[in-house]
């Protein structure tokens, strides 16, 4: 009988498929197609990890400054935008998004490898922590993960973890206020370092009309203050924005919903088998996790039996923090696995490369339904006499001048083998980026098309799906849901 997997291997194991789901997702983002998404995330797998392993090879050599990097998961963020900008600079461009070509030849592309001083102060922040506050931080914040499987994943006691978060995020705060006094800062921007750092520590701080004023036409001045004020819910965008950058909020909402897809999923975490209730899924549905887990494992393999290169010293700043001595509030967490010792052709020859069927093509026109429901597909319109098909929760999560960002959830009454949801916008707005499902918009209506991952739904169980959209004007909500042809109620 072969050995069951320790505890300790489980957690790591979860982590690592953790890392490769992170970075796909955002690869995703970054390109025009799910092929292309699933080779940029193998090239920067293949870099961050190499980048991982050379980082805690030099830790166990015993030197004596600590080589400051980000987390497991932002430094992987961070190889898929740099694998994105090798690919634009060698004439391989047409593979990504159009938005992110643009982005990339952009003043804010060129703060992230820019001289030090003058890098989004989040990002600063994050690597001035203990990697192991730096994790929590980053999990708990950024991913969205519940705090007591956070706390498992790390190694910490849950009953303590709220404390210890709140304290990370307090030391957060005070590196990016350090760092936003350093960076270059011209005159009027210094005269109000002060002031911005009183009327965030408090969330019944008023901001006076003067600084207000200031933060809607200094960029820096207000990236510094969504990173010290760590009440009213703006952490996490204000650290994907630093330290990932374009495609920063889209990544969030992904992550958001993968994460409530497993928990509402009904199924307990793989790194919980030997303790801890498992979630009560009597009511709920199983929902595919966004990814295919099995591809993901063997090109991990593929990518951790590259030959490792000399990184030296992960730290572009280079000089020792006062701070380096200091114990992390948040206990070490567990190293990433060994290599394992298979050659990449041993590796691709015993099993197939990952499918590109996980997304459709997002550029592609509307595809039409794939796949039937229990009740047959109909045009726009339904009997009234019939109840709802569908209950639609429309959630508009973040909004500015000329766009914003919403999420839409639907629960069906029946199964399903596939779904398109319909819906029409009153004010003009237009799609510019979806997520979890494929847009196509006629004049205001707009359908979304199921993913090949999330297509099939139980009944009762709902399905979800994120986009960005420009507007000019008002934005009222859309109406007018139909689930396959069916109207929906909504809620």
């Amino acid at each position: 009988m072969p050995d069951l997997p320790s505890p300790q291997d489980a957690t790591e194991a979860a982590l690592f498929t953790e890392c490769w789901d992170a970075a796909l997702s955002y690869a995703d983002l970054c390109t025009a197609g799910s092929a292309a998404a699933a080779e940029l995330a193998r090239e920067a797998f293949a870099q961050g990890i190499r980048e991982l392993r050379e980082a805690e090879s030099s830790t166990t050599r015993g030197y004596s400054r600590r080589s400051t990097r980000l987390p497991r998961i932002p430094l992987l963020l961070t190889a898929v935008r740099s694998t994105a900008a090798t690919w634009e600079e060698a004439g391989q461009g047409h593979k990504l998004d159009p938005d992110l070509r643009l982005w990339l030849h952009s003043d804010k592309a060129a703060r992230y490898t820019g001289p030090p001083l003058e890098r989004p102060v989040a990002l600063r922040g994050l690597r001035d922590l203990q990697p192991a506050d730096a994790e929590l931080l980053w999990l708990a914040e950024a991913e969205a993960l519940p705090l007591p499987l956070v706390a498992r994943r790390l190694g910490l006691d849950p009953a303590t973890a709220a404390d210890e978060l709140a304290q990370v995020g307090r030391l957060f705060r005070d590196r990016c206020h350090r760092n936003h006094l350093d960076s270059p800062l011209d005159a009027e921007c210094r005269s109000y370092a002060r002031l911005l750092d009183a009327v965030t520590r408090s969330p019944a701080a008023d901001t006076p009309d003067d600084l207000s004023r200031h933060l809607a036409t200094c960029h820096r001045c207000a990236e510094a203050a969504a990173c010290l004020r760590l009440h009213g819910g703006g952490l996490p965008g204000a650290l994907a924005g630093g330290v990932i950058g374009w495609g920063g909020l889209a990544y969030l909402e992904r992550r958001r919903r993968a994460a409530e897809v497993r928990l509402g999923a009904g199924r307990p975490d793989r790194t919980d088998a030997d303790g801890g209730d498992p979630a009560d899924g009597t009511d709920r549905t199983r929902v595919a996790r966004h990814g295919l887990l099995v591809a993901a494992l063997l090109v991990s393999l593929l990518a951790l039996a590259v030959s490792l290169m000399p990184f030296g010293d992960t730290s572009d700043e280079g000089a020792a923090r006062p701070d380096a001595d200091r114990q992390p509030v948040a206990d070490p967490g567990p190293s990433l696995p060994s290599a394992p010792t298979v050659s990449p052709g041993e590796a691709s020859a015993g099993s197939p490369e990952p499918s590109p069927e996980r997304t459709p093509d997002r550029k592609d026109p509307d595809p039409g339904p794939q796949g039937t429901s229990s009740a047959t597909a109909a045009p726009e319109t339904t009997a009234r006499s019939e109840p709802a098909a569908c209950r639609v929760g429309y959630d508009l999560v973040n909004e500015w001048p000329d766009g914003f960002q919403a999420t839409v959830t639907v629960t069906t009454r029946d199964p399903l083998a596939s779904w398109r949801v319909g819906f029409t916008f009153p004010d003009g707005q237009r799609v510019t980026q979806m997520w979890d499902a494929s847009p196509h918009q006629d004049g205001p209506r707009v359908t979304a098309t199921a993913a090949d991952y999330n297509k099939s739904v139980a009944a009762g169980g709902k399905l979800a799906f994120g986009f960005l959209a420009s507007r000019d004007g008002a934005n009222h909500p859309p109406s007018g849901f139909t689930l396959n042809g069916r109207a929906c109620a909504t809620v």
